[in-house]
């Protein structure tokens, strides 16, 4: 095995830097700083998407440290505009420097080293593509200016030893990245379901909560926030309100086999249609089972509330017109025909014939299952372009 230059102290170091990057969305400034200097590199440079070199207007994008980019401690994003350089196409995971590639006099020559690279004083390049689970190759670049030595065998050596640990931090990061995008995804299509989400501890202390949950308890009609905790608005729903929360974690530190969600009927001060709740304990893991936070979520759905659905979406699916569209959505929501038409300012007779048109597109015989279809259809997973 190769002698490494690196002491205890500064390979822990670099781990517990690669790994804590591996958990931020945001940079890798501090673990390329690191590298920086134990390379003694003016450049550290981790290319995380090339422009396609079909589409001229495509840009990249890299993340760099050094060379007066970037304030001190900090990494700046910026566009990567290069689609073809001497060090394109290469095997991925293989070490290689510019005198792997071409002679000094061609690398001189190279177009790519006159036009990017002398002007900001880059000579010697070490690159590494990193093959990843779920990005392809990620370009990983260590350059040093032209003063300098050039990157010797012990160099090679030090990468070679640094780079499974950032492969990993890289998978790390891509995988927690995906599924971080993935529960937004859920959420949004949650809430243009109308359904209102609030995250709770075992003493039912709000951890967080999505819109329409924020509207429902900022109303206090039903359900309201009292010392940080969820309350049911009556003395009799609230009592029951916790007993189902405090059975629903306790079946779940049981570990209950198939335990179903806890449900309820929340009564509204106001008169409206009871609100339906259900409430769900978050699993845990079996290595995290009895520690940390346990929480759970609860769902609420307001069955008066008014439809998400998106005008652009339902116009695509039933083939309707902006008028039939307009008319349907506003039946969706609860509203008679004549209430309809008044809401859209149109006459009577007007709405009578979209929404004969609207049963012929539809298959529909009857105003109810017209609704029917509407708020069963993916419409509600859309959005109109002003939410976007």
């Amino acid at each position: 095995m190769a002698q490494i230059n690196l002491d205890l102290g500064e390979y822990d170091q670099l781990l517990g830097k690669l790994y804590d990057a591996a958990q931020d969305s945001i940079s890798f400034a501090e673990p390329l700083l690191l590298l920086r200097s134990l390379f003694g590199a003016n450049y550290v440079t981790l290319i995380l998407k090339t422009p396609s070199p079909e589409n001229e207007n495509e840009q990249g994008l890299m993340v760099a440290v050094g060379g007066g980019i970037e304030e001190e401690g900090d990494a700046q994003y910026l566009p990567y505009q290069h689609t073809l350089t001497p060090f394109s196409n290469q095997q991925p995971d293989k070490i290689f420097t510019v005198t792997d590639l071409m002679s000094e006099e061609e690398w001189e020559a190279s177009p790519y080293r006159q036009h990017w690279c002398a002007q900001n004083d880059v000579y010697h390049v070490m690159s590494v593509d990193i093959s990843t689970k779920d990005s392809g190759s990620l370009r990983f670049r260590i350059t040093r200016p032209k003063a300098a030595e050039g990157f010797s065998q012990q160099d090679r050596e030090l990468c070679e030893f640094i780079l499974p640990h950032l492969r990993r931090a890289l998978n790390i990061h891509n995988q927690i990245d995906r599924s971080e995008s993935l529960g937004t995804l859920y959420s949004q299509a949650i809430g243009r379901l109308s359904i209102a989400t609030v995250l709770i501890d075992e003493n039912s202390v709000i951890l967080d909560q999505n819109l329409f949950a924020r509207q429902i308890l900022d109303s206090g009609d039903g359900l309201k926030v009292v010392g940080g905790r969820l309350e049911a608005f009556y003395p009799s729903d609230n009592r029951e309100l916790r007993r189902l929360i405090k059975e629903a974690f306790a079946r779940s530190q049981q570990q209950v086999a198939s335990t179903l969600p806890e449900a309820m009927s929340i009564t509204r001060p106001s008169g409206e249609v009871n609100l339906g709740v259900v409430i769900e304990v978050i699993p845990s893991s079996g290595w995290a089972e009895g520690k940390g936070q346990s929480s759970a979520v609860v769902y609420i759905r307001d069955a008066v509330g008014k439809s998400q659905a998106s005008s652009d979406v339902a116009k695509k699916l039933f083939g309707l017109t902006p008028a039939e569209t307009a008319l349907s959505l506003q039946l969706a929501n609860g509203l008679s025909l004549e209430e309809a038409a008044e809401a859209l300012n149109i006459r009577r007779n007007t709405a009578r014939a979209h929404l004969r048109a609207i049963f012929s597109k539809t298959g529909v015989r009857r105003q109810t299952e017209l609704v029917r279809i509407f708020l069963n259809s993916v419409a509600a997973l859309g959005y109109n372009e002003d939410e976007s």
